[in-house]
């Protein structure tokens, strides 16, 4: 497995509060990975860490094929290299549609200059109805994203996300807050999307992570209880001792 990103004992205190406590956290280039475990677990912390909010104490975060470290980048530069982040309340532009809120990652995609100066191809035109039917919002396009039920939002920020085509997608809670139908449509977007890229969902709902049928990291104080298959990890005792049997 080509590995993309290494993260290696890593940890990072608050106050003297030890949020993450020498994790260590592989993903491969095209895999898709749950990470689950009880509130406190460090799951943001690690999310903040991966993305440059915040910077650990010790340890190290390898990234890509050329094995940079995220650690001596900043954010935007983080962004850059390939790793975008949706948070679990979704923030689109609401008084715009669908079709220009993605139209406008496409154009975020480029650097400062070239934004100025961004008039829409054919191919940019195409991307967007390509990215529309990746998400299941074809035909709602030239809808306001004000109008859109809170899973749709959800679908046109993982689109706007993979607009931006990056090589990991982290994905806080994505589950959060959608009828059943909602929650299924998701599964999909998210397994498809990581046929071509790594993503990490964070997720607290134990029947979405299930369905998601792939590896999943369960943190516990900020460190690696347990990993494997769900079964595995929901059959392991000190799991269910601080996670499940609550």
């Amino acid at each position: 497995m080509n590995t993309l990103l290494e993260v290696s004992g890593v940890s990072v205190s608050f106050d003297g509060f030890k949020a993450i406590n020498n994790l260590t956290f592989n993903i491969g280039a095209a895999e898709l990975r749950a990470v689950i475990g009880p509130n406190g677990a460090g799951k943001t912390t690690f999310m903040d860490i991966v993305t440059g909010k915040t910077r650990p104490d010790e340890g190290r975060v390898i990234w890509g094929e050329k094995s940079q470290s995220l650690l001596a980048m900043s954010e935007s530069q983080i962004a850059q290299a390939g790793i975008g982040r949706k948070f679990q309340r979704p923030t689109v532009f609401e008084d715009q549609s669908v079709a220009d809120n993605l139209m406008l990652a496409l154009r975020n995609k480029r650097g400062p200059l070239a934004v100025l100066r961004f008039r829409p191809s054919g191919d940019d035109h195409a991307k967007v109805r390509d990215l529309a039917t990746q998400i299941g919002l074809t035909q709602a396009l030239e809808r306001k994203s004000g109008e859109l039920s809170h899973g749709q939002k959800q679908w046109l920020e993982i689109g706007m996300l993979l607009a931006q085509d990056p090589k990991l997608l982290l994905v806080d809670e994505p589950a959060a807050g959608m009828t059943p139908a909602e929650r299924e449509h998701t599964t999909e977007i998210l397994v498809e999307a990581a046929k071509t890229r790594a993503v990490v969902v964070v997720e607290q709902d134990m029947e979405f992570v299930r369905r998601l049928g792939c590896k999943v990291t369960v943190l516990h104080e900020g460190s690696v209880l347990a990993e494997g298959s769900i079964d595995h990890v929901t059959s392991d005792e000190k799991v269910i001792e601080v996670y499940l049997g609550r």
